[in-house]
């Protein structure tokens, strides 16, 4: 085969929502190499997100800032996730199809990471916050398109697992980069204006690396999941919630609500880790304070691999309650220990924290049918609370001179996210429309001797479209 026939093989740049596919009975075999690039995306996500958060101290002495002001990198970050999600990355994902969006917010990131190097020249904290929210523009596409193709690329009995799964490589991430941050660019003899330089040089790298990353994604092909597919998903299990107008769809603003909270108060705890354990833990410096953040987003990724295990035993809505009450439970701890203690129960705090964000999209966007693209935009732009809490927690920081009691903060925020938690638990009309749509075989192989040798669901869910497709 050619190189014109090869590319003529790939998948297209846009896709017809008014068309069912095949897409909709994938089967994990099937689901594969997509899901495999897709959890490519979230490593950098968690790499990036990682960065930011050791960026956010170091600046605070490099640049001599306050607190408050290095909140400036959370704001422009996750400030550009609802103009992504909500605006031209959910443009494109309805009009066009995952592919275009995934190259989109790959070659946006890639814009962001170059313009490190001049912000980094001129030592420019304006400039390291514009370049940020360019990366957060990239990084908000990819997540509009990425958390609900998770969710729905494969059979929808294992959404949560493949999604927290994923997602855990995004835990991987943010380990490396404090890790790397600490023995890299800030050392306890060299945390200087001087090693910014080495900031640059990353950023040069990343921006590479994901430009490369977009001809792979161009070159691949991406099967595209359609808005008429996703409503045989639903009609298939027998949720006739996607006949509802978009705006009664009550439990889909729960959930954003709940990420909102919950993503602020998540970003709020790592953004100021380093601070707490050098306040609270005096004579600690920050190079050690970065290692002990790299060493709680290690929890972090441990409970995420965790909580995917468990889901394939326990419902995902009951890990779910259990992980988030003892987010509110040691945050809250956190407020009046000092030293180890506190510094544990950050540990606990994070540990916990690890299945939630995932969670949340998976139960959130169950039963919309043809409304889950826009639905699932709503949910990724709740995480637009890390612009918002983030800035709180400062602000009751220099007011207090304590970044341990500003910790009360998150905590409250949290209590906002644990009342989806429980809704989705004991509110029949949650509970029974995801585990309605949980409990479906789509997508799954039946016993050999009831269909015939290799054969899967797809063929009889072609039969069923015309009944079930309006």
């Amino acid at each position: 085969m050619g190189f014109v026939e090869f590319l003529k093989s790939r998948s297209g740049l846009r896709v017809d929502n008014s068309k069912t596919t095949s897409a909709a009975n994938l089967t994990l075999r099937q689901s594969l190499w997509p899901l495999i690039l897709v959890t490519i995306l979230f490593f950098l996500w968690g790499f990036a997100y990682g960065l930011l958060d050791t960026l956010n101290k170091h600046f605070q002495i490099t640049l001599h800032i306050t607190r408050t002001r290095s909140s400036g990198l959370q704001a422009a970050y996750f400030g550009a996730y609802p103009l992504a999600s909500l605006g031209y990355a959910n443009w494109l994902l309805r009009h066009y199809g995952y592919k275009i969006v995934f190259i989109f917010g790959l070659v946006l990131y890639g814009i962001g990471a170059l313009c490190m190097w001049p912000a980094g020249l001129n030592q420019s904290f304006g400039g390291f916050c514009a370049a940020t929210f360019v990366i957060g523009s990239g990084l908000g596409s990819l997540e509009t398109a990425a958390n609900p193709y998770l969710a729905v690329c494969g059979p929808p009995k294992y959404a949560e697992i493949r999604i927290n799964l994923a997602q855990a490589f995004n835990g991987i991430g943010t380990v490396v980069a404090p890790a790397l941050a600490s023995y890299v660019f800030f050392t306890d003899t060299d945390d200087n204006v001087n090693s910014l330089k080495r900031v640059q040089w990353v950023y040069l790298a990343i921006g590479i690396f994901v430009f490369c990353l977009a001809v792979v994604f161009f070159m691949s092909t991406i099967p595209e999941v359609t808005d008429e597919d996703m409503a045989f998903q639903v009609s298939a299990t027998h949720v006739d919630e996607q006949e509802k107008p978009f705006r009664k769809h009550y439990k889909l603003f729960h959930a954003t609500l709940a990420q909102f909270t919950y993503t602020g108060s998540q970003v709020a705890i790592a953004s100021y880790f380093i601070n707490y354990v050098t306040d609270t833990w005096p004579g600690t410096s920050s190079a050690t304070g970065s290692k002990y953040l790299a060493g709680a987003q290690a929890a972090f990724t441990v409970g995420r691999f965790l909580g995917a295990f468990l889901m394939k035993y326990i419902k995902a809505r009951w890990i779910f309650l259990v992980y988030l009450s003892g987010v509110v439970a040691f945050c809250a701890a956190s407020i009046t220990q000092k030293r180890e203690s506190g510094l544990a129960m950050l540990f606990l705090t994070l540990f916990f924290e690890s299945v939630c964000f995932p969670t949340i999209v998976a139960l959130g966007i169950r039963g919309l049918g043809r409304h889950y693209k826009r639905g699932s935009g709503f949910i990724v732009g709740g995480v637009s609370g890390g612009a918002a809490i983030p800035p709180i927690l400062a602000a009751v920081a220099d007011h207090r001179n304590d970044t341990g009691f500003a910790f009360i903060v998150p905590t409250m925020f949290m209590v906002v996210a644990w009342t989806y938690a429980v809704a989705v638990n004991f509110s029949p009309s949650y509970r029974e429309t995801v585990d309605k749509v949980g409990e479906s075989e789509i997508g799954l192989r039946r016993d050999s001797s009831d269909l015939g040798g290799d054969k899967d669901l797809e063929g009889e869910a072609e039969k069923g479209r015309v009944v079930h497709v309006r």
